[in-house]
């Protein structure tokens, strides 16, 4: 069986760990957890005719995000940026966090989540934004840990991404 471990990276409270209860148990929660290092969760997925072992690594927050943690990326397949469309600040997060990635593990395959598609219409991240970040030739997901949507096809089409890039 293959296995690939893939890391989750955002700011503090964009979902990351939601994101993750929902791939892996098909769960949400409204009360907050903070993580306090990393958690790791694993979740077997079919791509094609391969199944996949999917260790997910889900980093702390950017607020807390020090040097040492950029360590828990080594070894990544691919990683998942996750930000908060609510906060804007979270995306510019997102945007540096990608750049300190790329610095450690070199180019691999990865993801722009922006989560709480639930909270579309507060959301301060515009179309726009998004359209910008697009035109880098990142691929951009809107996501909901709380209603389920494009959840799992964002951690599916990461893995094919993976899977194509050996």
């Amino acid at each position: 069986m293959i296995q690939k471990k893939i890391c989750l990276i955002g700011a503090f409270a964009v979902g990351k760990t939601s994101l993750v209860q929902r791939f892996v148990k098909s769960m949400f929660a409204e009360k907050y957890h903070t993580n306090i290092g990393v958690k790791i969760d694993k979740k077997i997925v079919t791509v094609g005719e391969s199944e996949v072992t999917l260790v997910l690594w889900d980093l702390v927050g950017q607020d807390e995000f020090k040097a040492v943690e950029i360590g828990y990326l080594r070894g990544s397949a691919g990683y998942l940026l996750v930000a908060d469309g609510t906060r804007r600040a979270t995306l510019e997060c997102a945007v540096d966090l990608h750049t300190r990635a790329q610095d450690a593990i070199g180019r691999v395959p990865f993801r722009l989540l922006v989560n709480k598609a639930d909270l579309a219409p507060t959301w301060e991240v515009t179309d726009e934004d998004l359209i910008k970040i697009a035109e880098r030739g990142w691929a951009v997901g809107r996501t909901s840990a709380k209603t389920g949507d494009h959840v799992e096809s964002a951690f599916v089409s990461l893995t094919q991404e993976i899977l194509q890039a050996k």
